[in-house]
């Protein structure tokens, strides 16, 4: 099977984002402030908990005062394919890296990152194994366990550096967690790894990196072996939330921050625009879609959630959110048309409205396409008996055959625009009667 990683770029609205050649790092910030936080998630792909929390807190969080930093999903195409490193381990790989390295481009880039001047504080998130306990209590409880644990490399750095005491900060951390815990045996606590003299393997990772550059730096580790993907999500937050307040970085969020809302967020995949003309909510889709009009070569994705990713498998595109196969996009090649227009008008249950190209059309009865001289209308799903262009037509939901819907309530279906035959843009009208009650 072909599979080729696709450059992509994530959209979002409510916070600035700077695209750096590899590393993806959303920022934000406030005027007039110097304090920091830099959260880091995905640099293991097979940490989902990890790269999945940093995307909540880049997309549901608003920063009210001092700054926060996000990088959601470090280690991109080892994510895809939910393994620790498909070109080894790269929080391995901060102390010595060689050329020819795969990974050196990323890892030297976040090297910048990490060392800018106004970066105060650095987490990175991880998935460990077990749950640590200081004493050998079974395979899953025992010190060499790394879940439920803020790892530091050593005690103090600096005493000119504000958060320097890392000591006393992952004790407090940990307490506060501690307050939280979903069940008893999900007990926090802190594991000093004293890098520096007593391990050799750790002296290459990231976090080592940021101490031997007096950046204060935490490694923040939930279980894998919690049960649910929300739960690791749920520790991830809280101990960022905890970070942030001892920063004093004032933050507001849009969700309780519970099991329960956690999982809601999780299912929500966003929105997916393809080439400016093509736009899919992700999520409520079908697992496959075909006959998707784009180019041949050189398409655009633009991901409204910082983990969208599209890879290229056999004569499909597949879309992922994380480690999440999302859907399966089959091709049919179209040349675009250059002299497209802007806007469109439809007749929607009764009344004539003008829209933008590609807007969506919510419909509680009928629509019909209003005929562009030189356009011709394909209405997906729906049969016309010798018609080649699909416009002037009132259109209802029983009308279509639910096939060729786009999501998995048969509720939503393409409109495709085309000027002498190349592609203008596709829409998509929303029925929001339920086909029961049609």
């Amino acid at each position: 099977m072909k599979r080729n990683f696709i450059k992509l770029f994530f959209t979002l609205c409510l916070s600035p984002l700077f695209l750096n050649a590899n590393v993806q790092l959303i920022k934000k910030e406030n005027a007039n402030s110097n304090t920091t936080l830099l959260v880091i998630g995905g640099i293991h792909g097979d940490e989902p908990g990890a790269y999945f929390s940093a995307s909540i807190l880049a997309t549901h969080y608003k920063i009210n005062s001092n700054n926060l930093w996000v990088v959601p999903n470090l280690n991109q195409q080892s994510i895809q394919k939910n393994t620790r490193g498909i070109h080894g381990d790269m929080n391995r790989k901060f102390a010595l890296i060689k050329n020819g390295d795969k990974d050196r481009e990323i890892v030297e880039e976040i090297k910048k990152i990490i060392t800018q001047k106004n970066v105060s504080l650095v987490l990175n998130l991880h998935d460990g194994n077990g749950f640590y306990r200081k004493t050998d209590k079974g395979n899953i409880f025992n010190p060499n366990a790394w879940g439920q644990t803020c790892v530091i490399d050593q005690c103090d750095l600096n005493q000119t550096q504000p958060f320097g005491n890392l000591n006393t900060i992952a004790f407090d951390v940990k307490n506060k967690i501690n307050k939280r815990l979903i069940e008893d045996h999900h007990t926090f606590d802190v594991k000093n790894t004293n890098t520096k003299f007593d391990d050799e393997a750790m002296q290459h990772s990231l976090t080592f990196f940021a101490v031997t550059h007096n950046k204060p730096a935490f490694a923040i580790e939930s279980s894998k072996n919690l049960p649910s993907l929300s739960q690791k999500v749920f520790y991830h937050l809280l101990a960022i939330e905890e970070f942030m307040k001892i920063m004093e970085i004032d933050f507001t969020r849009e969700f309780d921050l519970d099991e329960k809302h956690i999982t809601e967020l999780l299912q929500m995949h966003g929105n997916l625009n393809i080439n400016d003309n093509i736009s899919i909510d992700l999520s409520n889709s079908k697992k496959s879609l075909s006959f998707i009009p784009i180019k041949s070569e050189s398409n655009v994705f633009k991901f409204s959630n910082p983990l969208g990713s599209v890879a290229r498998e056999d004569n499909s595109f597949v879309v992922y959110i994380g480690n999440k196969k999302v859907v399966t996009l089959n091709p049919q090649y179209f040349k675009m048309g250059q002299t497209c227009a802007e806007k469109f008008d439809v007749i929607v249950d009764g009344l004539k409205v003008t829209l933008n190209k590609a807007s969506d059309i919510i419909v509680n009865d009928d629509f019909n396409i209003i005929e562009q001289n030189g356009y011709r209308v394909n209405v997906i799903g729906f049969t016309s008996e010798g018609l080649i262009n699909e416009s002037g037509v009132s259109i209802k939901l029983k009308d279509f055959d639910k096939r060729f819907s786009i999501d998995v309530n048969s509720n939503v279906y393409r409109i495709e625009f085309y000027k002498n035959d190349e592609f203008c843009h596709m829409s998509k009208v929303h029925f929001i009667q339920d086909r029961e009650n049609e």
